[in-house]
């Protein structure tokens, strides 16, 4: 499970990172390709976004990199074909992140049972609150895959306890409300909501939405188990191609 491997992570690392790429962009060969990069750089997790039509929790950067998977063709079938490759390439957990709908269409034990064939260890499925889950919930448990659920600054006490009990592998935070790839102040008031995110599970807990940098590394050491970088890595393949990658994660997680 994804919390014993960040677990034994945490030995050799203070701060882990999870990376996320959208399948299919800028191509299907490019995506493997990152990942490659990705992992060759010392990336401890990764999410495999699920291209969508309408990704309600993501912002013009990742909301653009869906809708040209989407035109250039790429279909759930590929997805998984992709998920399968890079399990079998490489030892680290990778994630699907996706919306309920993919899920729903497809038929949820199906989608769960064929995540499980491919390799995937958990998944994320931002708009899907646990209590109406719960086809999910008995389906990710039967296959020992792990339901990411998630945080927010505005998240009562009482509901994080409530989500926490149903999430398994870690617990992803995010660092304010609204989409991603927006700028995020890393400010006293960053600093106490995690405090109540830790007091809130004895899950692993990741923290996501305008990493960018490693100042905002820095910051995050000693406050969370793991930083997610999304957004940003889109934003270099955009600027300055696939290549750009290895070098901006390498020198993300020096110390």
């Amino acid at each position: 499970m994804i919390e014993a491997y960040i677990a034994e992570q945490s030995k050799k690392h203070e701060l882990l990172l999870m990376t996320h790429i959208v399948i299919g962009y800028p191509s299907l060969s490019a995506s493997l390709e990152i990942v490659d990069a990705m992992v060759e750089a010392g990336v401890d997790v990764m999410e495999l976004q699920i291209p969508f039509s309408e990704p309600i929790a993501d912002g013009p950067v990742i909301l653009r990199a869906n809708q040209l998977s989407l035109a250039s063709g790429i279909r759930v079938d590929d997805c998984f074909r992709f998920a399968e490759t890079v399990t079998k390439r490489h030892p680290i957990p990778f994630l699907f992140m996706g919306y309920y709908n993919t899920l729903f269409v497809r038929g949820v034990e199906r989608f769960v049972g064929q995540m499980k064939q491919a390799g995937i260890r958990g998944a994320i499925v931002p708009d899907l609150p646990p209590e109406e889950g719960n086809r999910y919930l008995v389906a990710m448990e039967s296959q020992q895959l792990d339901p990411i659920f998630i945080f927010s600054p505005n998240t009562p006490a009482s509901r994080m306890r409530e989500i926490a009990s149903h999430a398994r592998g870690f617990v992803y935070c995010v660092a304010r409300k609204g989409v991603t790839g927006k700028t995020t102040e890393f400010s006293a008031d960053l600093a106490e909501y995690l405090q109540r995110c830790r007091a809130a599970t004895r899950l692993p807990i990741a923290l996501g939405f305008g990493v960018r940098d490693r100042g905002d590394l820095a910051y995050l050491r000693g406050k969370v188990d793991m930083a997610v970088v999304g957004s940003e890595t889109l934003r270099l393949v955009d600027a300055k191609g696939v290549e750009a990658i290895k070098p901006f994660i390498t020198q993300l997680i020096a110390t």
